[in-house]
């Protein structure tokens, strides 16, 4: 590529100019300006024609590399990967965990570190409930509308979706938004596939629904969109952090699964429960900002704040979102008020943002020292992203009894067996790094290593 294609960084604010650079890139793809095959610059030369440091240059390319729009071949360059562009729709306008007895330290995965006292920002939030009188009458079944707009906002913001209030519903968290699309729209035979190994709750949720579950194989890039039959009613999917193998789906492969959606009229559920947190590049964009239509969208604070909060999202289409408030209008099953506006004040006053980035350094340090720690016990995988790794262990190992000889000597961790339904696969164990103190953290991986040097 010369300098032929118009690219033009703002350095006023308008965001880093990595992801601003990639954007451009992303949408030169997107309407063939740049076509499959084509070779482009060096970050050298692109810094040097941009007027950036290379690093500039560097981000941006390992971003879209990341995202799957890019490859590179040795010793000849970077070219624009096999990408056929994704026609957008024209529109108007982890499971919850018991925590371990009190007295086992915990590595479990899916939980958030929770410090021992209430910092300022979590203070003001329920100091700004108290301040109100309490709701008059029943709440709106989709939830709050200052809340619904606020999280449009967000969403928006942080996950790329372009929605309205209309298109958003408050729920109680991620199973919860769950079993209110399955009740709506779901009908008993009908098949719902998940992957394997993944999300266990999300099957036992289906089948509970007289749903018949169908497992999907998962590779090192997530779900395998080509063992899809072309009778299933729903497909509920990990995309950006596949649970809990780690695999982040690529814009080809997501192109890919909606194309297969829209050709076969099934739904993707997204279940998107931790992808703010991404130690590598920036968050990959959530599967929903390409067709709601298709995409029914869950987010949670569960991994953000606390599982206990009981609080997440759906984002659909507005006749989706319609139908699930009829429902809920009936069956008076909505979040209480007093959560709706603590979490309406933390999006408000920036509260969650400072969450978010706060939890990101602490996370970024322990998943650093936990794998360095590990390594020499297997295959480290799943380590870009969220806040647990999966350790590989050597074929042959055991890692049920692995788990419960940790548990024995005092540290409770998840083998990978337990996230598997009918397709095999090597053991291993899935560690969480962000619940503990500092002091249970360390001991705990003293004690792991211990009990795998002796398998």
């Amino acid at each position: 590529m010369q300098s032929s294609l118009p690219l033009v960084l703002s350095r006023d604010g308008t965001g880093p100019l990595h992801l601003q650079l990639a954007e451009q890139f992303r949408a030169a793809i997107r309407d063939g300006r740049l076509q499959a095959g084509h070779r482009l610059p060096s970050t050298r030369d692109l810094a040097k024609d941009l007027s950036v440091s290379r690093s500039v240059a560097q981000a941006a390319y390992d971003q879209l590399h990341a995202e799957g729009w890019i490859a590179g071949r040795t010793g000849s360059g970077t070219y624009v990967a096999d990408v056929v562009p994704l026609q957008p729709v024209r529109r108007p306008r982890a499971r919850p965990t018991r925590p371990a007895d009190e007295e086992l330290l915990t590595l479990r995965p899916g939980i958030p570190y929770v410090g021992p006292t209430s910092d300022a920002g979590w203070k003001r939030a329920w100091r700004e409930v108290a301040a109100q009188p309490p709701a008059r009458g029943y709440d709106h079944p989709a939830g709050l509308p200052d809340l619904r707009a606020a999280l449009v906002e967000h969403v928006g913001r942080v996950r790329g979706i372009s929605c309205g209030p209309e298109n958003v519903m408050i729920t109680n968290g991620t199973m919860h938004g769950l079993h209110l699309l399955l009740t709506v729209r779901g009908r008993p035979g009908e098949r719902f596939a998940v992957e394997d190994p993944g999300y266990l709750s999300a099957a036992i949720t289906a089948r509970q629904h007289g749903l018949e579950v169908v497992d999907i194989p998962v590779d090192e890039d997530g779900l395998v969109v080509s063992e899809l039959d072309s009778d299933l009613a729903a497909v509920y999917v990990t995309p950006s952090h596949q649970y809990p193998l780690g695999g982040r789906l690529p814009v080809a492969r997501r192109n890919e699964l909606i194309r297969w959606a829209r050709r076969t009229g099934a739904t993707l559920i997204e279940d998107d429960y931790d992808s703010e947190f991404r130690y590598d590049v920036a968050p990959l964009p959530a599967l929903a900002q390409l067709d709601l239509d298709r995409v029914v969208h869950l987010g949670t604070l569960s991994k953000l704040i606390s599982p206990s909060l009981r609080l997440g999202w759906l984002v659909a289409s507005a006749e989706t979102v319609d139908r699930l408030s009829a429902y809920r209008e009936e069956a008076s099953d909505w979040p209480a008020w007093p959560i709706q506006v603590a979490f309406l004040a933390m999006l408000r006053d920036g509260y969650l943002d400072q969450v978010i980035r706060r939890s990101k350094r602490l996370y970024s340090e322990r998943r650093n020292h936990t794998c360095a720690v590990l390594e020499p016990y297997g295959q480290i995988i799943g380590q870009d992203a969220g806040l647990h790794i999966t350790l590989l262990l050597p074929p042959g190992a055991d890692d049920l009894a692995i788990a419960a000889a940790a548990r024995a000597a005092g540290v409770v961790v998840a083998p990978l067996s337990d996230y598997r339904r009918s397709i095999s696969g090597p053991p291993g164990l899935v560690i969480g790094y962000a619940t503990p103190t500092d002091e249970n953290f360390h001991q705990a991986l003293t004690i792991l290593c211990e009990v795998l040097s002796r398998r």
